[in-house]
């Protein structure tokens, strides 16, 4: 294989390697040429993964005996591969032999031979003679690696800094002995000595530029850039004994030789090579060069074209091939240079090894058999070897490589062809020849006239499938379909294509993947009965298929053909359009290849080879060489044969100075030119009012983006912390467009998303949106930079950057360049710059609406972070026909079904027929050239039919003319004011759509239509230009009082008639007017197969239209699905994180369908689908019923129904705001979702709404066959290579089906393509980014609306997660009696003032609103309202969090993470476990606590002397002063929220040390270490596992006074009095998450944890306080400051507790509500001192899981499947009744049963406040609706004045010895009260109600004892009721 055109081809460089050398002979001393050509195979660049594409297949497959390699080089090394350089002729082959030197010289190292000193180190600092032109340059010798020899070298041959544009060969003097003129690197490495045991060459040895330095010495400078050295790894040696290790895994699956996959080289436009380079032991492979066409230089007076093509889908190299003439290069002594390898095919082989060596070098001609022309370029031919005839497939072993020196053959006479001179110009034809199977011959003689494409190539690769792929098709091995087969199937596909047609490569795949599904192996045909099959096979076509069978080669046939084709027009009738030729050799097996001979068919498949980059360049050059100035004469008369421009003037005299007038009138009035410039038309503002709206698809969109985001976040990897960002930014990257970067900027305007996210004012967002929005062109880098730095800045802002129309140019930075005046690869250089990928604070969205170039294998995108818009049946609901739905590609395609006159998508045949005519006698020209000039002629006569020459008419196509009529008539319609149409016309070549606005303007003028329509450039590069008269129409309409406003979007249009000749490579996402109604796409022909090429064309057209106007096909079909996804995500997806409901105005609330399209059938529920103002809240709310799904959704976006217009009918039908996505990247098809139109921003004028229709597309045959494929009989435009620059991964696929969307398609697109090397993605990390999202939907579907409103709710997310819900309940305050003044912050409490004050009995916080009220005998409270008023919910206020916050575990900073992470040193493992017993009298037991006690808090304990036994907790002094001292112990009793408990109370504390205790169940305590390693924690002991809060309160008490006299102990020791050691400890729930200070009346300010204990632990006399606290917190106490400074009250939630004093008070350990109040009571009345700071209050927040919410009570044995709920009058029964037992603790079902079924206990209770329960000792809740008085029984309590009070029930819990009969006796009865005796067992139930001599006073029945529906090993409670008597 060699080096066979490794190279590649530049035409943008030809020029100037031509000029080059010229310029070079001329000033060259000799007469030689210089070695210029080779310039033209330039390297690869970089090179492709598929390394071993491009070795020979020995070490990849081995080879048969016998096979010997060709080109004389084992291996074709990469640097072979890279060159061409003319080193010396008679350098040898491989293994490199050096010829011994010259007797007498000198050999030395370093030396010359010469014998001059050489090294750098010896001659940096002499005078050495540099030529001009030449540079000093290191080589470096492998004898003498430590030295550099210096050497001079002229600069041509060296490269510039881009590795590129280096001459091949050489030229250098010896800077030693000072002989010049070396030509080749071989001599001069001999003259140097360099000893090489490789070939010489200058890239391998000459490495560094020699500079001089400040002292003027020569040191060694940069490295020579020679190409991409990365490539360059592996020697050749290396190469032979392993595949490249950095080959794809996809080019061993696929072959080098499929036309797309592995092609070796690039195939941005820099390609030289598609075909692909493997041989594989059993499959031909293709000749490589693919020789074309059109291209002729200046220089040269006949040049020869020569085009090296990529494969089928336009895809080849960039650029015009350069021409050969024989006056600058001869290229038949390179005919062998390009030889492919050989692999042996015959025993005659090695015979034919002879002749002389080969080389790459002019002046060796080989002995061909044939006369060589001077202009032969050969193909290289690769024979098959030789495998078991019928298979295609069989697989050799693989075999030892045959190494030796190989000759080159002589070229025998059967394989090569002469292509005939002039075939082009006599046969009208250029002829392509599709390579099939087998050995193509060489090409001599005018190669420019044949075209050489690989197509279809990759169909007869199916050998190369892997077991995978074959596995994944539902195939094996031997249903792969032999050769004969494969012949027969090209020729049924090729015999019914139509005589429009052009063979796809997709297609006949299909048909072969159908033929091995259905007919495994196929029928065995034997050689003999192939041909006549073929023939029989041929015969249905109708003569235009045409079989040659040839025995030799298919040189033969291909000659024959082509003989026929130039001997002339006698020939021509007949000629039929394909000649399949097939070479039925007994040797080689059958082969066959394809010659194209119809004129259309060869055209298309020609003009298809070329990139869009490359044939805009082929109709520049072609125009500004004049080669078009036939054609231009050609339409200078009209179609009636007059003069055009004389005609024209002659009307423009007749006019005199008239014109037509514009609005109200007749085109067949006139009037003068004067008089119009005052005319203007009626102001119409209302239709204006701009609203902008964001539609509940765009929201769900959002949603799912944000839930995206959240998904990142949650998923533990550490890539994304939204927890601390309180900020969000954007930067939108748009493609370079002017119009599109001013849209979008109004979007963002129109949205108020600047203000929304607080970045900037009010005042300034206007002006300041471009700010946001970024062209990719050679201004973005600064810009870029700004934003970058900006990221670094702000490490708390969330930045996005979304990179709108990410599709377009997605060439990697490596391969980017100019192209066609456009810079590529910027996008790649942006956004996947290593900045980009390493912030840590910058999410990327890519924005799409043609994905498929970013879902290939090497997608940068998780297939997970994929959101796609919602198709249109996942919320279609019931829509009012007035409705707009989104019309998109697909919803066209099936239009063609509708059965109506005149479709919305058409084929202009007439055109067509025009266009076929003009291309059989214009063949030179390219076809987009002959349509625009027949185009610019058809729209100028219409104008001239319709004004000047009615005869005309007869001559223009009815779509022309209906256009123009349109066009030029609807203004001057009854009811239009003035208003047209838009005609978009499609012109990609920027040259051809000036030519068209200049010629339809000069015309327009000449017709008197200057003021009827304008004529329009939309050039992506330029702003609009439009004629003032124009503008002041469109200011009129507008009612614009701004005499600078000038157009900027083509939205801005809405209204104008005017043609926009839209011009550009690609649509780039602007979105038009609704008053577009043509879009003519008649340019946009076979050039354009691609999925993504064909529908962004299409895409211009898609829009919202009226629901009505869409009709249902008139035949029936399955249901079509839309792009974007099957299901719509739930719209409450993305709350992962918690999202309360924020504080605010409350919800409003309204039902109304929004259905499809998000406006509501009621004007209700319109006027809610707010305008946003930009300066509320996003709050508003909307229940919409979208058709089944029936679900309210907060709407996130910003409405204020107030600011709607006051009239909401006007607004409520009227096609709504049309706010759309420029996001829409280059439009698409498809259609989707529900949002509202893109189109413009505006309201219709009165309630009836306008009709909206889809705009009419008018189309060439080739792209209307593609889109109506669903219906017709060709594939449709789905089935096509995605995007030019990916490649299918496998010759054979599943078929693709129209509803595979969304999800589906990205899996399909992600399984099947790969992309090219060109491609952004080629060297994508194998992992995708984290941090990269893609938002796909169809074009102008409202995608940028959609990211403007996620940014909106991504910010007001992360506010929410620096916000919390906490508990906003008023107390019920008693009524003031006296004043008394404001309390002032830092008043200390005097205990005396404190005692005077009366204790408050009652719960005031709200959460005990549901217990049981607390009766006092001071005047009785009401009632809180009735049960039925109580709210479900409890009140709660969004609160932003403020820096003395306590956080929960999702909390992460700079500051603290040292406080609740575990560094990355430090293990669980580092934590000590320590068991603490102590004895507890109330338990009657010892008790085992165990500690967990991190490292660095160990210093907070007393450990015994041996270290390891815990003794005791240290405590402080009374009497110490320590400003930073915090003395008391904080106890943290949690459960069930280790995540969301508030336990990081490092800021709260303001980052002093102080002991923090989390006091956890033992099952719970993993969790709690996993959370919070740094945390000391007190596991309670196993049998609590199931307990309530009040047996850890009771723990924590117990443990704390034992702590206290061990301390008392330790410190007594050393002197300290007992008084003086601290005795509080401080009890906080794990949910306290602010404290405030409440200073004056109205204001309360956030005050640090810290400062509270602080202030409260300097109380005077504090060791005399039980208890100290603060209030709770509520939004009234803002509004009016606490009554008293202090109060003696209920204290709960934050407790400082005097363990000391309330030694013999303890907290009920069996209870699992109210234990605070209870123990409150008890504390009060044992005479102790509760102490309230009602100046600081506490924040609670509301945490929805965990703490100690309800139990599941469910039954003890599961018997039942689904068992119904257990009422909580089921959780006592009757003892040893049959009823369920509950598997629940017992004293849970009592309190529960107490709560709810109390009424059936003491009903006389019930209701009544006067007469209350009599409760002793202990306060249970039983029930709002019954009082409870609470009386202590210990003797010296202080109780409530129960004198003349008569009780409506006693209620005896759990009584101890203290409860004697004498006791109860004091108290007085109602007659009927009810009796409650509650004991722990039945025995002690009887001996309580003997001890208390109950049955005096009152009666029990054996009925009335129960106990809790437990069983006796679950130790049920029970209790016994009793009546008063």
């Amino acid at each position: 294989m060699g080096n066979s055109y490794a190279g590649q081809l530049k035409s943008a460089r030809f020029e100037e390697a031509l000029h080059n050398s010229i310029e070079a002979s001329l000033r060259s001393s000799s007469g030689d040429p210089q070695p210029i050509f080779t310039q033209l195979y330039l390297e690869p660049e970089p090179y492709p993964g598929n390394i071993e594409d491009m070795k020979p297949k020995t070490d990849l497959h081995g080879e048969p005996p016998g096979h010997e390699l060709m080109n004389g080089h084992s291996s074709n090394d990469l640097e072979e591969l890279e060159e061409d350089d003319d080193s010396d002729s008679s350098s040898p082959p491989l293994p490199y032999l050096q010829a011994p030197a010259p007797d007498g010289c000198c050999t030395l190292d370093g030396f010359c031979q010469a014998g001059k000193d050489l090294r750098l180190v010896s001659i940096a600092t002499e005078p050495i003679e540099v030529p001009a032109g030449f540079e000093l340059v290191g080589a470096k010798s492998p004898s003498v690696p430590e030295h550099i020899l210096v050497c001079a070298v002229d600069r041509r041959f060296l490269p510039d800094e881009n590795g590129k544009n280096a001459l091949l060969g050489f030229s250098g003097n010896c800077v030693g002995c000072g002989e010049k003129g070396f030509r080749y690197f071989t001599e001069f490495s001999n003259h140097i000595n360099l000893k090489l045991s490789t070939q010489p060459k200058k890239q391998k040895h000459l490495k560094y530029y020699l500079v001089k330095n400040s002292q003027g010495a020569l040191c060694k400078g940069p490295l020579i850039c020679w190409k991409d050295c990365k490539t360059r790894q592996f020697s050749s040696s290396a190469s032979l004994s392993k595949p490249s290790s950095s080959s794809s895994l996809s080019s061993k699956e696929n072959g080098g030789t499929s036309g797309h996959s592995s092609s070796p080289f690039s195939l941005s436009g820099e390609t030289a090579l598609q075909a692909g380079w493997m041989i594989n032991p059993c499959v031909f492979t293709i000749p490589i060069v693919l020789l074309c066409v059109f291209m002729c230089m200046r220089v040269s007076p006949v040049p020869t074209a020569l085009r090296v093509n990529g494969p089928t889908n336009g895809l080849g190299v960039d650029g015009r091939p350069p021409l050969l003439s024989p006056s600058q290069v001869s290229l038949g002594p390179q005919g062998q240079a390009y030889r492919a390898s050989d692999l042996g095919d015959s025993p005659v082989s090695s015979a034919m090894n002879s002749g002389p060596p080969k080389k790459r070098h002019r002046s060796w001609h080989p002995s061909a058999l044939v006369p060589v022309p001077p202009t032969a370029v050969p193909v290289p031919a690769i024979r098959p070897i030789v495998c078991s005839p019928g298979s295609v497939l069989g697989v050799s072993s693989p075999q030892p490589p045959v190494t030796g020196v190989i000759q080159p053959q002589p070229v025998t006479a059967g394989e090569t062809v002469i292509v005939p001179d002039n075939l082009l110009n006599s046969s009208g034809v250029r002829p392509v020849i599709l390579i099939g199977h087998g050995t193509l011959p060489y090409l001599y003689g005018n190669v420019g006239d044949i075209v050489v494409s690989p197509l279809l190539v990759s169909c007869y690769k199916s050998s190369q499938l892997t077991e995978k792929t074959l596995e994944t098709l539902g195939l094996n091995s031997s249903q792969l379909l032999c050769v004969e087969t494969m012949i027969l199937l090209t020729l049924q596909y090729l015999a019914r294509l139509g005589s429009e047609q052009i063979p796809l490569r997709e297609e006949l795949e299909q048909i072969v993947l159908k033929a091995m599904l259905c007919c495994p192996g196929g029928p065995a045909i034997s050689p003999s009965q192939l041909p006549w099959l073929a023939r029989l096979e041929a015969s249905v076509s109708g003569g235009s298929v045409q079989v040659v069978v040839t025995h030799n080669s298919l040189g033969e046939g291909i000659s024959e053909s082509l003989r026929s084709l130039s001997e002339g027009p006698h020939h021509q009738q007949c000629l039929p359009t394909y000649v399949v030729i097939i070479c039925a050799s007994k040797m080689s097996g059958n082969e066959f290849c394809v010659l194209v001979l119809g004129k259309y068919q060869a055209r298309a498949l020609s003009e298809g080879m070329l990139t869009t980059n490359e044939f805009l360049k082929e109709i520049s050059y072609e125009l500004i060489t004049g080669k078009v100035s036939i054609l231009a004469s050609h339409f200078k008369s009209t179609s009636l044969g007059d003069n055009l421009d004389k005609q024209l003037v002659r009307y423009q005299r007749r006019r005199k100075g008239q014109v037509i007038q514009p609005f109200q009138g007749d085109v067949t009035d006139y009037i003068h030119s004067q008089e119009v410039a005052s005319m203007s038309p009626p102001s119409d503002r209302e239709m204006l009012s701009k609203v902008f709206q964001i539609y509940p698809t765009q929201l769900s969109v959002a949603r799912s983006l944000l839930s995206q985001v959240c998904s990142i976040a949650d998923s533990g990897t550490q890539n994304l912390d939204l927890g601390r960002f309180c900020k969000v930014d954007f930067l939108v990257l748009v493609p370079p467009s002017h119009i599109l970067v001013h849209q979008t900027a109004q979007r963002i305007r129109q949205s108020g998303v600047l203000v929304d996210l607080g970045i900037e004012d009010v005042s300034l967002a206007y002006q300041k949106s471009d700010k946001y929005v970024v062209r990719l062109d050679g201004e973005v880098h600064t810009k870029m930079e700004a934003f970058m730095r900006k990221v670094k800045q702000n490490p708390y802002t969330l930045f996005v950057l979304i990179h709108d129309n990410s599709h377009v140019d997605l060439t990697s930075a490596l391969s980017g360049s100019v192209c066609h005046g456009e810079l590529q690869g910027l996008a790649d250089r942006v956004v996947n710059c290593q900045e980009v990928l390493d912030a840590m604070n910058l999410l990327v969205l890519q924005v799409s609406c043609f994905p498929y170039t970013l879902q290939t294998r090497q997608s940068r995108i998780s297939i997970h972070n994929e959101v796609h818009w919602p198709s249109k049946e996942t919320l279609q609901g019931e829509q009012s026909p007035n409705e707009l739905v989104y019309f998109g590609l697909r919803d066209y395609s099936s239009s063609l079904q509708w059965g109506v006159a005149s479709p919305i998508l058409r084929c202009d045949d007439a055109f067509e027929k025009m266009v076929h005519t003009l291309l059989e006698r214009h063949p030179h020209l390219h076809s987009m050239v002959i349509r625009s000039y027949l185009l610019i002629q058809q729209y100028t006569e219409a104008m001239m039919a319709l004004t000047s020459s009615p005869s005309l008419r007869d001559h223009i196509t009815p779509e022309t003319l209906a256009m123009v009529e349109d066009l030029i008539n609807a203004p001057s319609r009854e009811g239009s004011q003035g208003r047209g149409h838009m005609l978009l016309v499609r012109v990609p070549s920027l040259q051809l759509a000036m030519l068209a606005r200049e010629r339809l303007e000069d015309v327009r003028d000449k017709l008197g239509l200057q003021l009827c329509f304008a004529v329009l450039l939309g050039s992506p590069a330029t702003e609009l230009n439009l004629h003032r008269n124009f503008t002041s129409r469109l200011k009129a309409w507008r009612g614009c009082e701004n005499e600078d406003w000038v157009p900027h979007t083509y939205e801005d249009l809405e209204g104008l008639p005017c043609i926009v000749i839209l011009t550009g490579k690609d649509p780039l996402g602007e979105t038009f007017p609704r008053s577009l109604k043509y879009s003519d796409l008649r340019l946009i022909d076979s050039s354009y197969l691609t999925r993504t090429a064909l529908e962004q064309e299409v895409g211009l057209a898609c829009t919202y239209v009226t629901m009505g106007v869409v009709q249902e096909p008139t035949k029936t079909m399955a249901p079509r699905e839309s792009d974007g996804e099957k299901a719509t995500t739930s719209l409450n997806d993305g709350d992962e994180l918690e999202r309360p409901q924020s504080n605010g105005s409350a919800a409003t609330r309204t039902s109304g369908s929004l259905a499809e399209n998000g406006v509501s059938s009621s004007d209700v529920a319109d006027a809610l689908q707010k305008p946003s103002t930009s300066a509320c809240p996003p709050e508003g709310a909307v229940t919409c019923d979208m058709g089944t799904v029936t679900q309210g959704f907060k709407q996130e976006c910003d409405s204020l129904g107030s600011q709607l217009s006051s009239n909401p009918s006007k607004t409520s039908k009227a096609p709504p705001s049309l706010y759309s996505s420029s996001s829409s990247s280059s439009p698409s098809p498809s259609s989707s979702s529900t949002q509202r139109p893109s189109q413009s921003t505006q309201c219709g004028r009165d309630p009836k709404p306008t009709r909206v229709s889809p705009r009419t597309v008018i189309m060439s045959r080739a792209a209307y066959n593609l889109l109506a494929g669903e219906s017709g009989s060709q594939l449709s435009s789905f089935s096509l290579l995605p995007h030019a620059d990916v490649a299918w991964s496998s010759p054979l696929r599943p078929v693709i089906t129209h509803n595979l969307q969304g999800a589906d398609q990205s899996m399909y697109y992600r399984q099947w393509t790969i992309a090219r090397q060109h491609h952004a993605d080629y060297e994508a990390p194998p992992v995708p980014h984290p941090r990269r999202l893609l938002l796909s939907g169809p074009p102008q579907v409202g995608k940028t609306g959609a990211y403007l409103q996620f940014l909106r709710i991504l910010f007001r997310m992360l506010i929410r997660l620096l916000e919390v819900d906490v508990y906003d309940e008023e107390e019920e305050e008693e009524e003031e009696t006296s004043e008394v003044p404001t309390p002032v912050y830092n008043q200390l409490p005097d205990i005396e003032d404190v005692r005077k004050l009366p204790f408050d009995p009652y719960p005031q916080d709200p959460k005990f609103r549901k217990a049981s009220p607390k009766y006092a005998n001071i005047q009785q409270r009401q009632s809180p309202k009735g049960e039925s008023q109580t709210p479900a919910k409890r009140e709660t206020r969004s609160i932003r969090l403020s820096r003395f916050a306590a956080h929960n575990a999702f909390h992460h900073c700079e500051q603290c993470h040292h406080y609740c992470e575990a560094g990355p040193a430090t293990q669980l493992s580092e934590c000590t476990f320590h068991a603490f017993t102590f004895c507890s009298s109330m338990l009657g037991e010892e008790v085992q606590l165990q500690f967990v006690i991190p490292k660095a808090k160990e210093q907070h304990f007393i450990f015994s002397q041996q270290g390891s036994h815990l003794e005791s907790m240290r405590l402080p002094l009374v009497s110490t002063k320590d400003p930073d001292l915090l003395k008391s112990p904080i106890f943290t009793p949690t459960t069930g929220r280790q995540e969301h408990g508030l336990l990081n109370i490092f800021h709260a504390m303001e980052g002093a040390t102080h002991l923090h205790i989390l006091v956890v169940k033992q099952f719970e305590m993993p969790h709690y270490r996993k959370y919070w390693p740094n945390h000391i924690l007190l596991v309670l002991p196993a049998m609590f596992n199931n307990a309530g809060v009040g047996a850890a309160r009771f723990m924590i008490k117990e443990l704390s006074y034992h702590n206290l006299e061990l301390e008392r102990n330790r410190l007594e020791e050393q002197g300290v009095k007992r008084q003086d050691v601290w005795p509080f400890i401080v009890m906080m729930d794990d949910s306290c998450v602010l404290w405030n200070c409440h200073q004056s009346t109205d204001t309360f300010t956030n005050v640090s944890l810290k400062m509270v204990l602080q202030h409260m632990e300097t109380t005077p006399k504090i060791s005399l306080y039980a208890m100290c606290g603060t209030r709770k917190w509520s939004s009234s106490l803002a509004r009016r400051s606490p009554s008293h400074p202090f109060s003696r009250c209920h204290l709960h939630d934050f407790v400082m507790l005097n363990v000391d004093l309330t030694q013999n008070v303890q907290y009920d350990l069996n209870r699992y509500s109210c234990e605070e109040v209870d123990f409150n009571l008890r504390v009060n009345s044992s005479g102790l001192l509760l102490c309230r700071f009602n100046y600081f209050s506490l924040m609670k927040k509301h945490i929805p899981v965990g703490g100690n919410k309800d139990f599941l009570v469910k039954p003890k044995l599961m018997e039942i499947q689904n068992p119904a709920t257990i009422s909580p009058s089921q959780y006592v029964c009757a003892p040893d009744s049959e009823q369920t037992l509950l598997d629940a603790p017992a004293q849970f079902l009592l309190e529960r049963f107490l709560q709810s079924c109390s009424h059936r206990l003491f009903p006389k209770a019930v209701q009544n406040r006067n007469n209350p329960v009599l409760s002793i000792d202990s306060y249970l809740n039983i029930s709002p609706e019954i009082s409870v008085c609470y009386i202590n029984s210990r003797p010296h309590s202080t109780n409530l004045n129960h004198q003349g009070l008569l009780f409506s029930g006693l209620l005896l819990y759990l009584c101890d010895s203290f409860v004697v009969s004498g006791l109860l006796k004091k108290f007085r009865f109602l007659k009927g009260a009810t009796l409650c005796v509650i004991s722990q067992d039945r025995s002690s139930l009887r001996q309580t109600i003997v001890r208390l001599e109950l049955e005096d006073e009152w009666q029990f029945r054996l009925r009335d004892e129960f106990q809790t529906a437990n069983c006796s090993e679950d130790r049920p409670l029970y209790f016994l009721t009793g009546r008063h008597v």
